[in-house]
């Protein structure tokens, strides 16, 4: 593995652990909302209902970068990492700065 493979490597894990610590972060968002309306009132509940949601798309989101990552990490391992899926063509070092998951280049990725 090179030092090249090595900082890609921790860049990713890096990230996959700030995926996962984020998570954490939000718990008491994704708390189940109190019905009883004597000790919530229904304005309350309402926000807490919109802020369970919004936490329940972060959560998707969250999910769907930490496969996206998890999927890198095994191209780096298979010595595809930078190779875009598609068309087999190098993927632009700039793109990779960005979007340390891109499986894509630019050309494909817009297709």
């Amino acid at each position: 593995m090179t030092d090249t493979d090595r900082a890609v490597r921790k860049r990713l894990e890096a990230r996959l652990a700030a995926l996962d610590e984020t998570g954490a972060l939000g718990a008491d968002d994704r708390a189940i909302v109190a019905l009883d309306q004597q000790s919530v009132g229904r304005l309350s509940r309402v926000d807490a209902l919109r802020r369970q949601a919004m936490a329940a798309a972060n959560d998707r989101r969250r999910a769907a970068e930490r496969s996206r990552l998890i999927v890198a990490l095994g191209r780096l391992d298979d010595g595809e990492y930078g190779v875009c899926q598609d068309c087999g063509e190098e993927i632009a070092p700039a793109r990779l700065e960005l979007d340390p998951a891109a499986a894509l280049c630019v050309s494909c990725a817009r297709g």
